[in-house]
């Protein structure tokens, strides 16, 4: 069976016309992937018969790869896990794979004559440096949207992540609810005791209007606060960064939407993972 989906890849591989590289430090440390994927779609891309494009997923060392010279998506190469808003990173995406798309049928332009041989391939269509970020500037609404749009997310991430948790473990029970527009709160049950609680609520206390704050209860805003995130930016980005209580001397992060509610989940489902 293994050898029919092997030849069934090499198939595809060998009549794509696009090459998407889903780059990982899984992907790099796949001999599959990388000793076998890679080189046909590489051989291929050197000869003009298909574009690869490599799409950084998550951080890893990929700039001295033999691929490393391509132009990667999202733009700059900035992988898509440390993008404020991941959907945005994903539609950069679409654009670079419609690009090529677009010019597969161009013709190659000539790499110009140099006193010395390079090893710059003639299907190399763009040659340019990958440092061209601009330092934006974020008003008070682009950063209260970002809160208000990373709340609702982290909402609906407890909800399915609970659900999907009782459905893989039948003897758990939860209950998840919208206490109301800025805050909700889990329990999960086993045989009828509380294991794991959890509450999240916009602003409060010494939080302001700035960030969201978590509790390890199911009554928000009653049972103190755990830990906490800001809505910080730096010069290309909004982001959330960690109050820290529950990683104290550690360097704080930088959160997408994601980032921070893998955050409070990792406290919420703790009790059951020890």
């Amino acid at each position: 069976m293994g050898t029919e989906f092997n030849g069934a890849i090499d198939d595809h591989l060998r009549a794509a016309d696009v090459v998407l590289l889903l780059v990982s430090p899984d992907f790099i440390a796949s001999d599959y992937c990388y000793d076998r994927e890679l080189k046909q779609a590489m051989e291929r891309h050197a000869v003009g018969e298909a574009r690869v494009i490599p799409v950084i997923l998550r951080p890893c060392d990929w700039h001295d790869l033999p691929f490393g010279s391509l132009l990667a998506a999202p733009r700059d190469g900035k992988p898509i896990t440390l993008w404020p808003n991941a959907d945005e990173a994903f539609v950069d995406v679409v654009r670079a794979i419609k690009a090529a798309v677009k010019n597969l049928d161009a013709p190659t332009k000539p790499v110009p004559q140099m006193r010395e041989t390079t090893n710059i391939s003639a299907s190399d269509q763009t040659i340019r440096s990958s440092n061209l970020r601009v330092s934006k500037q974020f008003t008070d609404l682009d950063k209260d949207r970002f809160l208000h749009d990373g709340f609702q997310y982290i909402a609906k991430f407890f909800d399915n992540s609970v659900k999907e948790l009782v459905r893989r473990n039948p003897d758990l029970k939860y209950n998840f609810r919208r206490v109301d527009a800025n805050s909700f709160a889990a329990t999960v049950y086993r045989a009828g005791k509380r294991i794991c609680a959890g509450s999240a609520t916009i602003g409060g206390g010494l939080m302001g209007r700035s960030g969201i704050q978590y509790s390890m209860t199911d009554s928000p805003m009653q049972g103190g606060m755990n830990e906490a995130i800001y809505v910080k930016a730096d010069q290309q980005a909004l982001y959330f960064e960690p109050l820290g209580v529950q990683s104290f001397g550690r360097d704080r992060e930088k959160l997408t939407h994601q980032g921070a509610a893998e955050f409070f989940w990792s406290i919420f489902v703790g009790p059951l993972q020890r």
